[in-house]
């Protein structure tokens, strides 16, 4: 909206959930998202973006279902810098100034997105910077409806979704194991379900790593393609490491969220 006499809101617009994914499997953005959301989406001239080039593109999308009110090349986007995306901008401090400079369009009355290559932003995505100063600043705060894909993978688990913890990347090399084995502890011992990701090409590796190191009768996870070709396995340990031995692991070639726990 450009109504000058009122400050504008900051909308956390989510995207779909196949960034990345082959071209066959990319279909309507109305079978995505919510008509409100892709009306919203629209309207809005003023983008703050994790990725500039998925945020045309999801435009394009945007677009083919419902006109935007102007064209993409007289949008203004801002993308979050590199080291958002790679340590996020969560702690006090972080990109507020800057984030404040993005949202200045507000205070004439103009809606910002905020916008993610996939999914929710500022969940499992850099973004909570830019929420932080949109508070300091008086704006409404307005997450719109659509794909999360850590909440559509707890859903489809059967783990315990009462507590639940969100750990991102595990940690790599000789320190994986060691993380893996803390993390389970937890759950075992407090019955809170814990949720990673992993880069896809590197999903079938953590898949392995994951069977030779939780514990038997713990139960494992993994929610795939989620929202483009679903496809969720959860079963015991014990399980999984027969499936294993029988070369029956599922390909994991899309992006996957892992899940363990009592």
């Amino acid at each position: 909206m450009n109504d000058t006499t009122h400050l504008g809101r900051l909308l956390l617009v989510p995207t779909p959930l196949d960034f990345g994914c082959a071209a066959e499997l990319i279909g309507d953005i109305g079978d995505a998202l919510p008509a409100l959301t892709i009306a919203t989406s629209a309207r809005t001239t003023h983008w703050i973006s994790e990725n500039a080039k998925s945020t045309r593109a999801f435009l394009n999308r945007v677009n083919i279902h419902t006109p935007l009110t102007c064209s993409i090349q007289d949008m203004h986007i801002h993308v979050l810098p590199r080291e958002a995306h790679k340590s996020g901008d969560h702690t006090v401090g972080a990109m507020d100034s800057q984030a404040k400079e993005w949202l200045a369009p507000a205070l004439q009355g103009f809606d910002v997105g905020l916008v993610s290559e996939a999914g929710m932003p500022a969940i499992a995505d850099p973004g909570s910077s830019v929420v932080r100063a949109a508070h300091s600043m008086g704006l409404a705060v307005v997450p719109l409806t659509g794909p999360v894909s850590l909440m559509l993978a707890l859903a489809a688990s059967g783990l315990n979704g009462q507590q639940f913890a969100f750990v991102g990347y595990l940690k790599k090399g000789t320190e994986l194991v060691t993380h893996i084995k803390a993390l389970e502890a937890t759950a075992l011992k407090t019955g809170q379900t814990q949720l990673c990701i992993e880069t896809p090409y590197r999903n079938l590796q953590l898949l392995q790593t994951l069977i030779n190191t939780l514990s038997p009768n713990t139960r494992l996870a993994v929610a795939c393609g989620l929202a483009v070709a679903p496809d969720v396995h959860s079963q015991t340990v014990a399980v999984w490491r027969e499936q294993a031995k029988h070369n029956k692991l599922p390909k994991l070639d899309l992006p996957a969220v892992f899940l363990w726990g009592a």
